[in-house]
């Protein structure tokens, strides 16, 4: 397989010459700028490359093992998780008020992107943990807080998210997972829960679950859910946690792919818990962490699209098939062969606007968290919560066919395991699953997302891409004003619409929504990309590509969004 090589050179351009990151710093008063960020992304890389992609195709092929109740990684995953975490990395965006770094977090989220790239089933890893250490932030009492951030947030204990039971998967309500009262302010938690990422493992120190579950009081449906904080080991009398607590794994699921990452069925047998922020009302706690995993996933689909580019492009280069297209010459690589450019160029349009869009939305949390002023801080996170589906769903859904647009280029080939690509597709695959399917983002989008300040929060993102574009001639510039409107007329159709008519409109409205603001990137990227430099010129062939090739398909979604629910509802349910 060809060496991966981390995006740094782009990761500089985005920041110095698309993203204002320097002035973003400075508006925050964070002390970073673009060029100790790139120092930082480089270390990253270079980690991701040399210790954790040699490892991604052996951890497949021998994935994780229960024996006799003992989680064990592949080789080498636990020994490079101590290097990573004594480095500092599983820290990196974290609060510095537990231990952690306090940098911004588009520096995290494209180490995700490198870390998905590289290992989907390690990166899984410290993801989960950071996203439980936001839940128990933002809803722990002090004393768990004390307790378990300042080791989950150096990386030295680990977290796993609890929901799913095997009848309770999108729908929470129906979760039957129990929490009684028992001594010193504890909750003995008894059930079993599915498909836990990261659920147990032999890397060392706790693993703390975070656990829904039902009070002996609890109402019925998803008002009736409390959140728990579950770990592996207890405290012992002299402050070590050391006490195994009573929860086993019942089963490793066997997936389709990320086979290193241990997914495990797990039984809490009267397990010593905590509750989570207040009864009954854990759905809202957990989500604190959930939305933090669906930009995550998002970007899984991102970093596993980049890597496959990689493969498949040196691959294009080196592969003798064919001859020219006049004739002249044969065999030739197949770089030449407009097919072969067709699909890497769908790739790459996707990867580099999926960058550029992640980068934006990062910044956007970053000023969402920490800008001085009030109003600024709502303006942005309202703009992260509308895009988060855009970015989970859009992301993996382009993630996951351009894996197997990377596969194809390869032939035959792609489909040995020898080549590595077959592991990029079936490891795409489930980030359109899990932390809520892309169906449910797109509802989430039509259905909460757009109505949110009455719809003005989404107006206000589609008048700043308009802003951005004027004045500005290239294609990509006027294409993607051409699928804006597209979309704010769409929006405007579904102002109102019903329940049938936003389900049948959400999965292509999000594509939609999707393309346009991928546009709107890569016009700012056309726009930054002014000198003479192969780099640059390439990044307006690209846009070029993006305006010609892919900006079209908007014109067919509207046209299928116009044909509202009918065709769909059409067919009686008995006649499937």
């Amino acid at each position: 397989m060809q060496n991966y090589v981390p995006p740094v050179d782009d990761y500089r351009f985005l920041m110095t010459q698309v993203l204002g990151f320097d002035g973003a710093m400075a508006e925050m008063g964070l002390e970073v700028d673009s060029d100790l960020a790139a120092t930082v992304l480089e270390e990253a890389g270079r980690l991701c490359a040399e210790r954790l992609h040699p490892l991604n195709r052996t951890g497949d092929e021998e994935g994780s093992r229960l024996i006799d109740g003992v989680v064990t990684l592949p080789r080498g995953f636990a020994d490079a998780y101590r290097e990573f975490q004594e480095a500092g990395w599983a820290s990196l965006s974290s609060d510095p008020e537990h231990g952690g770094q306090g940098l911004p977090f588009i520096l995290q989220l494209w180490l995700d992107e490198m870390l998905s790239a590289t290992n989907l089933s390690f990166g899984l890893i410290p993801g989960l943990t950071r996203g439980a250490c936001e839940a128990i932030k933002a809803h722990a009492s002090e004393e768990l807080k004390a307790v378990y951030l300042p080791p989950m947030v150096r990386g030295e204990w680990t977290g796993a998210m609890a929901l799913t039971e095997s009848g309770a998967g999108t729908d929470l309500a129906l979760l039957k997972t129990k929490a009684e009262p028992s001594g010193e302010n504890g909750y003995a938690v008894t059930g079993t829960k599915i498909f836990i990422s990261s659920g147990d493992h032999d890397i060392g120190g706790n693993i703390v679950h975070l656990v829904l579950a039902r009070l002996p009081d609890a109402p019925a449906g998803v008002k009736g859910i409390s959140l728990f904080l579950v770990p592996k080991f207890l405290p012992d009398a002299s402050g070590g946690f050391t006490v195994r607590n009573a929860m086993s794994v019942g089963a490793l699921e066997k997936k389709m792919g990320i086979h290193a990452q241990p997914t495990c069925v797990m039984n809490y047998d009267g397990a010593t818990g905590w509750l989570v922020g207040e009864p009954h009302k854990g759905l809202a706690a957990m989500f604190t962490m959930m939305n933090a995993e669906r930009l995550m996933v998002g970007i899984q689909g991102l970093g596993i699209a980049g890597g496959a580019y990689q493969q498949a492009a040196a691959y294009a280069r080196d592969r003798l098939q064919g001859r020219s297209a006049d004739g002249s010459r044969g065999p030739v690589a197949i770089i030449e062969h407009a097919d072969v450019r067709r699909m890497l160029l769908g790739v790459r349009a996707f990867v580099e606007a999926g960058r550029a869009l992640a980068g934006w939305t990062a910044l956007q949390l970053d000023r969402a968290h920490r800008h001085p002023d009030g109003a600024e801080r709502a303006r942005a996170d309202a703009l992260v919560a509308l895009l988060t589906p855009v970015v989970k769903a859009g992301f993996t859904d382009f993630g996951f066919e351009s894996a197997v647009q990377a596969q194809q280029v390869f032939g035959g080939h792609g489909y040995i395991r020898e080549w590595g690509m077959e592991q990029y597709v079936r490891d795409a695959r489930i980030a359109q699953i899990y932390e809520g399917t892309n169906g449910v983002q797109a509802m989430d989008l039509v259905g909460r997302k757009l109505p949110l300040g009455g719809g003005a929060v989404a107006q206000g993102f589609f008048d700043m891409i308009a802003a951005d574009l004027e004045g500005q001639a290239t294609p990509v510039a006027a294409g993607t004003c051409e699928a804006l409107q597209l979309l704010r007329d769409a929006t405007a159709a579904l102002h109102g619409a019903d329940a049938d008519r936003l389900g049948a409109a959400a999965v292509d409205y999000l594509r939609l929504f999707a393309l346009v603001s991928m546009g709107w990137m890569w016009a700012r990227m056309a726009a930054a990309a002014k000198d003479g430099t192969s780099a640059h010129s390439g990044k307006r062939a690209v846009a070029d590509f993006f305006a010609r090739r892919m900006l079209p398909q908007a014109k067919g979604l509207a046209a299928a969004l116009s044909a509202g629910a009918e065709p769909i509802m059409a067919l009686p349910a008995d006649a499937f």
